[in-house]
């Protein structure tokens, strides 16, 4: 059996979000008709279940929990004021109660017993609160909640089911998502289904999308995750952020830029992790890691879709827009503007930067690999995918799989009193430095000296991606067998005849060798891990000049199979596309 993998990579194909109450316009995303075998614990198969779960962020102001919502009617007592719950509209009269005095502690009790729908559509009678909180612990706000509500599949939906050697045994038309969900609840991991294309799909503000296959369908799924604000969070007053709470929180503290799309090209890199100021008055200023300052102005104001921001610099023109504040939420702010533009900035409180035992700590827990390292402005692309360990006792080995180099670690302050990761490692002199640290989220770990143009750039990988199911199955795919390169394409230039020839091994401890007519001509590190943006990559190096150079690189996955791999990278120079196949 061929067991198909879709996945799809998010640097490439950016966020287009668009504002229009026009039910019948249509986005046409082209592709093929074939219907394509799904696994039940697929990639895709987990997107589907996550679009079709139920939602249960309406009653919040009830019960904190996403992931669960009570069955109509019930009963509540409001500040000593017993309510009747008979629809969505009733839980507008608790916030109403709680709005009446805002300086009072607001108390909800639930008259029990209740009925409550999970996200799988299974009903549950609770007894009493505790039995709640303990159902409702893993999607509170901060928790686990992932159902995807910003986009809505149109029924009806054919599926068929196929046996292990991929013979149809039979076939099933769903209505409703209750249905589509416990559809895929009841199969097992190894099941196989299909879906019958066409089908469509409806974005939040009505547009819908035609979709022609299972990496289309995947796509506008995870594309569509973050493209509206599922309230998921425990903020039932969001309708009540005024302009002068608004401004507040802009001017309260500095923040970290995160992301950045401007007309749906990515230009995160050039300016991840500056620190943004806002100031009472109107001005605005933007710091690189060298402490280079550009000025400007913003302004803001509001209208029925929520507020606005005007943000105005001569230079940083990614930025000049009136962008809708999409989200506000968990020290986060998303700005929005149609036609594929994206900021997301995170604030940066005093209290929210590490302290040297904090980041010890940090870099001991797991694994980090190497996603860049520049110094004076060169990239050392042969390090690209080697693995650092941050021992006690200040030892750090540098590996890639093979070969181990030893050295020391230490962590302080240096002459600037930044934060800083001293590594001395004779054996690799590329990454003995001084490393002042820029920027630290749950996935990724950045240090650069910006005006001598020197950057460390770690990925945080914990036992080596041991449970990530589609780690595990793509390298087993790639251990088994030869692989050769039906495709290199830069930009426009097709330069697939430069691999011809060549046989590619992909051995355990992230080995690959290249033979030509069986006989070794060139070894390089290959990985493939789950990158700090939550897709897949692999990562190719290759200690050589020419045509192996250009491959090595951190590849974005686009999809698998078992004989195919198709790789995707993408800078402000150019875009790369690799396609393995299996002999």
């Amino acid at each position: 059996m061929k067991k198909l993998i879709n996945l799809m990579y998010a640097g490439f194909v950016l966020m287009a979000l668009t504002f229009t109450s026009c039910q019948d316009e249509f986005e046409e995303v082209t592709g093929g008709t074939e219907n394509e075998i799904i696994q039940a614990d697929s990639s895709t198969a987990l997107l589907i279940e996550k679009t079709s779960s139920n939602d249960g962020s309406f009653d919040n102001i009830v019960d904190g929990a996403s992931c669960i919502a009570l069955n109509f009617p019930y009963t509540v007592e409001v500040n000593g004021i017993e309510v009747t719950i008979d629809s969505r509209e009733d839980l507008h009269t608790i916030e109403d109660i709680f709005d009446e005095v805002d300086i009072d502690d607001d108390i909800l009790e639930i008259i029990f017993p209740i009925t409550i729908t999970l996200a799988d559509f299974t009903e549950v009678v609770i007894e009493n609160i505790e039995q709640l909180r303990e159902l409702a612990a893993d999607c509170k706000e901060g928790g686990d909640d992932d159902d995807i509500e910003c986009i809505d599949f149109v029924y009806p939906i054919t599926l068929y089911t196929f046996d292990i050697n991929e013979q149809q045994t039979g076939e099933v038309t769903v209505e409703s998502d209750e249905q589509l969900r416990r559809f895929f609840k009841g199969l097992e991991d190894d099941d196989l289904v299909s879906i019958q294309f066409p089908i469509t799909l409806k974005k939040y503000d009505g547009t819908e999308i035609v979709v022609d296959s299972n990496a289309e369908l995947a796509r506008a799924l995870e594309l569509a995750k973050d493209e509206c604000d599922e309230d998921d969070d425990n903020d039932y007053n969001d309708d009540d952020f005024d302009e002068e709470r608004f401004d507040f929180c802009l001017t309260q503290c500095p923040w970290k830029i995160m992301e950045v799309v401007r007309d749906e090209v990515n230009q995160t890199d050039q300016y991840y992790a500056r620190i943004i100021k806002f100031f009472e008055g109107g001005g605005v200023t933007v710091t690189d890691g060298s402490g280079n300052v550009v000025e400007g102005t913003w302004s803001s104001s509001f209208t029925d879709r929520g507020p606005l921001l005007t943000l105005e610099f001569e230079t940083l023109v990614d930025f000049n827009l009136e962008w809708l504040v999409y989200e506000i939420g968990d020290h986060t702010i998303k700005l929005y503007n149609e036609n594929g533009n994206k900021i997301i900035l995170k604030q940066l409180c005093e209290d929210d930067l590490p302290g040297p035992d904090t980041l010890r700590e940090i870099l001991k827990e797991c694994e980090w690999i190497i996603k860049k390292v520049k110094n004076q402005g060169e990239e050392i692309d042969r390090l690209l995918g080697w693995e650092f360990k941050f021992l006690p006792e200040g030892v750090v080995t540098l590996s890639n799989g093979v070969n181990t180099s030893e050295g020391t670690w230490e962590i302080g302050e240096n002459n600037e009193g930044v934060l800083s990761l001293l590594i001395t490692m004779g054996d690799e002199p590329g990454v003995s430095f001084e490393w002042p640290l820029r920027d630290l989220d749950d996935h990724r770990l950045k240090f650069e000296v910006e005006e001598i143009d020197y950057e460390l750039t770690l990925l945080r990988v914990c036992d080596d991606n041991a449970n990530d199911g589609d780690v595990t199955e793509i390298r087993s795919a790639m251990k088994d067998g030869t692989w050769v390169v039906a495709l290199y394409e830069e930009d426009d230039m097709n330069k697939t005849e430069d691999f011809a020839g060549l046989d590619f091994y992909f051995n355990e401890m992230h080995q690959v060798n290249v033979d030509e007519n069986d006989n070794p001509i060139i070894q390089g590190v290959w990985r493939v891990l789950r990158g700090d943006d939550n897709f897949l990559k692999f990562f190719l190096s290759f200690d050589h000049d020419g045509k192996f150079n250009d491959i090595t690189d951190d590849w974005y996955i686009e999809s698998v199979t078992a004989n195919r791999i198709e790789l995707v990278h993408e800078d402000e120079n150019s875009t790369e596309t690799l396609v393995f196949e299996k002999l």
